[in-house]
C-alpha cells in the first residue's frame, strides 16, 4: 500500500492524475477484486474496523480510542489491533507503552496502547488471536478495511470533511484505495469529521445505499494555554494543515510551521533546527501527540525539544452522544448472529 500522498492527490485532477489513469485502472481492478473476494478468518470476538477510503489520515486513531473508551464504560475489555506501521518489529507483539519505542512498534500503536491492550501484527489474524488469548472481548482494528483477512462485524469508514477523497482517483493517480462503489458495499457506516462539505457527496451516496452516517469533530483536550502565544508548529502527519488550524483555533500566533511526511522520524539536524529557530525568534514549539511519541526515548536535542514543546492532544467527539454505543451494539449483534449461524451450520 502506498504510504505517502503526493500533494497533487488533494487538488483538482490535472495532467499528473490523468497520465496515471491506466495504472489506476489496473490498481482498481486488483484492489476491488481483493475486497470483494477476500476469504476472511472468523475470530471468537466481535471486530470493529476503523478505516478510510483513502491513503492518509482522516482521524482513524482518535476514533478507535473513542470507541475503546465507550466500550470500557460498559464493562467490556477492548483491545486494539494495529499493523504497527512505521515500526521495525515483524512479529506479533503486545505493545508496552512504558518500554517500547515508536521505532519498534509504530507511533499509532503507542498512542493506542496508552488506552487499552494493543497488539501489532503484520498478520492481523495472528494479532486478533493474540488479543482473544489476552481476554479481549471486543477487537478494534485500526485500519485494514481493504486488506484485513479477518471477518469484520462493523466497518466504520472515517472521512475528513475538508479533504474528502481528494481528486477522487485511485492509487497511483489519487489517494483512493479501492473503487468507491466496492468500498460502499462493504462498509457499515461513515463518520464525517469536521464541518466542511468535501465529504457530502459520499455521505449522500451512503445514505442512498441505506448506510448510516455519523458526524464528529476533533476537539483539543484540556488544551495548553496557547492564547496569544507566538509558536512554531511542526507535524509529521498525513494532514499537517489540520493540526495548524487547530493550533490557530486555540488562539496561538502561528509564526512558523514545519511540515514533514506522515510517520516521519526526526533527524538530529531537524530537531536542532527546530530548537534553534524557536529560540532565535522566541517561539514556543508545538506539535501533535503522534509526533511527540516519535521523539520520546531520544537523547540530546530530541529530549531537549520534548522538554520545551507543548503537545496538543485531541479527542474525537461525536455529535450524537449515543453513536458510539450504537456502533458497539451493532458490532456485537452482528457477532452474535454469526455465531448462531455457525452453530446451526455445525448442527
Amino acid at each position: 500500500m502506498v504510504s505517502e500522498a503526493p500533494p497533487f492527490w488533494w487538488t483538482k485532477a490535472d495532467w499528473r492524475a490523468w497520465s496515471l489513469a491506466p495504472a489506476s485502472f489496473l490498481y482498481g481492478k486488483i484492489s476491488g477484486r481483493r475486497l470483494a473476494k477476500a476469504r476472511r478468518v472468523v475470530v471468537p470476538a466481535p471486530v470493529i474496523c476503523v478505516g478510510n477510503f483513502t491513503v492518509g489520515g482522516a482521524g482513524k486513531t482518535p476514533t478507535a480510542i473513542a470507541l475503546a473508551r465507550a466500550a470500557m464504560q460498559r464493562g467490556l475489555k477492548p483491545g486494539f489491533l494495529s499493523r504497527g506501521y512505521g515500526g521495525s518489529l515483524d512479529v506479533t507483539t503486545i505493545v508496552d507503552p512504558h518500554h517500547h519505542r515508536a521505532g519498534a512498534v509504530g507511533d499509532e500503536a503507542l498512542l493506542l496502547a496508552r488506552e487499552a491492550i494493543t497488539a501489532i501484527s503484520r498478520k492481523r489474524v495472528e494479532g486478533a488471536q493474540r488479543l482473544v488469548a489476552e481476554g479481549v472481548d471486543l477487537i478494534i482494528m485500526d485500519d485494514g478495511f481493504q486488506s484485513a483477512r479477518i471477518v469484520i462485524d462493523f466497518a466504520l469508514i472515517v472521512i475528513d470533511s475538508v479533504r474528502g477523497v481528494g481528486n477522487g482517483h485511485l492509487v497511483p493517480a489519487g489517494p483512493v484505495r479501492a473503487p468507491i462503489a466496492e468500498q460502499m458495499r462493504h462498509l457499515s457506516a461513515i463518520l464525517k469529521v469536521g464541518n466542511g462539505d468535501a465529504a457530502d457527496p459520499l455521505v449522500r451516496q451512503a445514505a442512498r445505499a441505506g448506510k448510516p452516517f455519523y458526524v464528529a469533530s476533533l476537539v483539543p483536550q484540556s488544551a495548553p494555554d496557547l492564547q496569544g502565544q507566538p509558536v512554531l508548529g511542526f507535524a509529521g502527519i498525513a494532514d499537517p494543515e489540520k493540526f495548524y488550524r487547530t493550533v490557530e483555533a486555540l488562539g496561538a500566533k502561528l509564526v512558523e510551521r514545519r511540515s514533514f511526511s506522515d510517520h516521519h522520524y526526526f533527524s538530529d539536524d531537524e530537531v536542532a533546527d527546530i530548537l534553534a529557530d524557536a529560540d532565535r525568534q522566541g517561539l514556543l514549539p508545538v506539535t501533535t501527540a503522534k509526533d511527540a511519541v516519535r521523539l520520546a526515548g531520544g537523547h540530546g536535542s530530541a529530549d531537549q525539544l520534548l522538554q520545551k514543546l507543548r503537545v496538543v492532544e485531541v479527542d474525537m467527539i461525536f455529535d450524537d452522544p449515543h453513536a458510539l454505543n450504537r456502533i458497539i451494539d451493532s458490532a456485537m449483534a452482528s457477532y452474535r448472529q454469526r455465531r448462531l449461524s455457525e452453530s446451526r451450520s455445525a448442527a
